[in-house]
């Protein structure tokens, strides 16, 4: 079930970051033209579950890779 979780907070997030770069580099909000504006309450939902999923990505950075722990015990 967290594995869920922490996937679908890692697309938001991406979808957050490539939202970011096209207003970077050309000035152009997918998000808001999708939605219909920054205010628009669609948009505003939108912009809510990127930062949700960013707080879940921000434990996931802390947090110890079990991963490499195990392949050093063998």
């Amino acid at each position: 079930m967290m594995g869920a979780v922490r996937r679908i907070a890692l697309a938001l997030v991406i979808i957050g970051a490539l939202n970011w770069g096209l207003i970077a580099f050309f000035q152009f909000d997918l998000v808001a033209s999708i939605f219909g504006g920054q205010n628009a309450f669609l948009s505003r939902v939108v912009y809510a579950l990127v930062a949700i999923g960013g707080l879940i990505c921000l434990g996931i950075l802390f947090k110890p890779d079990e991963e490499i722990e195990r392949v050093d015990h063998t």
